[in-house]
C-alpha cells in the first residue's frame, strides 16, 4: 500500500497496522514504511492517542513507539490476511459446540463475516472448504454460516425464519423472535419464541436449516426462567428422553467449577459451612458416559454421590485410563 503526506486517513490505517505488530517501531522505520518526514510521524501518533490507542513512546537517538494494553479496546485494524486467516479460524471451530469460548466465538465471527468485502468472504470459503480438520467434537456438525445468522438476528432483535426437523422427521417453517444461543458442550440450541404457536421453544441448531433474518425488529420478551440456559435445562428435564438426576461433590468452588461446567447442565452450590467444595445437583440428558468424561475433563477431585450408573461409568472411564497408561 502507498500512502502520500496529504492521505491521512489511509496513513493512519496503515500506521496503526504496523503498531498492532507486538513490536517496538523506530520513528525512522516507520517514516520510511509510510514514506513521511518523521515529524508527521509524531503528529500520526499524537492523532492515534486522541483517538483512544495507547501508544508508548520511547527515548533514544531514534525513539520507537509500541501500542501497549489499555483499558479500553479501541478498534482493530487487520490486513486481508490477517481478517481471512482469523475468520477461518473461527469458522473451524463454530460447527461445534467448544466449551468456555463457544457464545463469543460466534458473536465475533457474525461481526467479522458482516464486514468483510466480498471477495474476502469468498476466499473464507473456499480455504474453509479445502480444509479437514484432523478432530471433530463429539456433537453434531452445524454450518458455520447458520449459527452467525442465528446469532446476528438475536443480537439485532430480528425475526427469524428457518426449517425445522423434529426428531421424529417431521418439516416445519417456523417464525421465532430468537433470544440466545446456547451450548451444553455437545450441542448448540436456540432459545426462541415461536410466533405461530405463541409459546417459547427450544431448537437443537443441527436440526435448523436455511435461517434468514426477516428484517422485522421485535421487542424483547422476558424468558419465564429469566435465563435462556436455565430455560433450556428445565425444557430438557421435562421432555425426559434419557435425562437423569445428578448429584456430584467436588472439591473445588463452585466459581471454578461453574467455569468447565455447561451451564445448561446446572449450576454448583456452596457446600454448607462454609467450605471450600461445592455440589452439583441437576438434571443431565445423554449418555452416562459422556457425563463421565465431562466431569474428568474439569480437571477437580470429585465424587459421585448419584446416580449408580453414572458412578460405574466413572469407575470404568478410571479404569481405562489407568491402563491406557501402562500403570502397575
Amino acid at each position: 500500500m502507498t500512502t502520500t503526506s496529504t492521505d491521512t486517513p489511509a496513513r493512519l490505517l496503515q500506521l496503526l497496522s504496523l503498531l498492532q505488530t507486538p513490536r517496538e517501531w523506530p520513528g525512522g522505520e516507520l517514516a520510511d514504511r509510510l514514506r513521511v518526514s518523521r515529524r508527521t510521524v509524531r503528529r500520526d501518533i499524537d492523532r492515534l492517542r486522541d483517538l483512544g490507542y495507547p501508544v508508548q513512546a520511547t527515548m533514544g537517538a531514534d525513539g520507537g513507539y509500541r501500542l501497549i494494553a489499555g483499558k479500553a479496546l479501541p478498534p482493530l485494524v487487520l490486513d486481508d490476511e490477517e481478517a481471512v486467516a482469523i475468520a477461518v479460524g473461527l469458522r473451524a471451530g463454530a460447527g461445534h459446540a467448544v466449551e468456555g469460548v463457544e457464545e463469543a466465538s460466534v458473536r465475533a465471527l457474525a461481526k467479522l463475516e458482516q464486514v468483510l468485502p466480498s471477495r474476502l468472504r469468498h476466499r473464507v470459503a473456499t480455504l474453509q472448504a479445502a480444509t479437514i480438520p484432523l478432530a471433530s467434537g463429539d456433537g453434531a456438525t452445524i454450518a458455520p454460516e447458520t449459527l452467525t445468522v442465528i446469532a446476528s438476528a438475536a443480537a439485532g432483535t430480528e425475526r427469524l425464519r428457518f426449517h425445522y426437523r423434529a426428531a421424529d422427521g417431521t418439516e416445519t417453517r417456523r417464525l421465532v423472535e430468537p433470544l440466545r444461543l446456547v451450548s451444553t458442550g455437545r450441542r448448540w440450541y436456540l432459545v426462541a419464541y415461536d410466533i405461530d404457536r405463541d409459546a417459547w421453544r427450544t431448537f437443537r441448531v443441527d436440526r435448523v436449516s436455511e435461517p434468514f433474518a426477516t428484517g422485522a425488529r421485535f421487542a424483547p420478551r422476558e424468558v419465564p426462567e429469566g435465563d435462556a440456559a436455565e430455560y433450556l435445562r428445565r425444557s430438557m428435564e421435562s421432555r425426559g428422553g434419557g435425562a437423569y438426576e445428578v448429584d456430584i461433590e467436588f472439591a473445588a468452588s463452585a466459581e471454578e467449577v461453574s467455569a468447565k461446567v455447561p451451564a445448561a447442565v446446572g449450576r454448583p452450590e456452596p457446600l454448607p459451612g462454609g467450605g471450600t467444595g461445592c455440589r452439583l445437583r441437576a438434571t443431565a440428558s445423554g449418555p452416562v458416559e459422556w457425563m463421565a468424561v465431562r466431569l474428568a475433563m474439569t480437571g477437580f477431585e470429585f465424587q459421585v454421590r448419584g446416580p449408580e450408573e453414572l458412578a460405574v461409568a466413572v469407575r470404568e472411564l478410571g479404569g481405562r485410563m489407568v491402563r491406557g497408561g501402562g500403570a502397575a
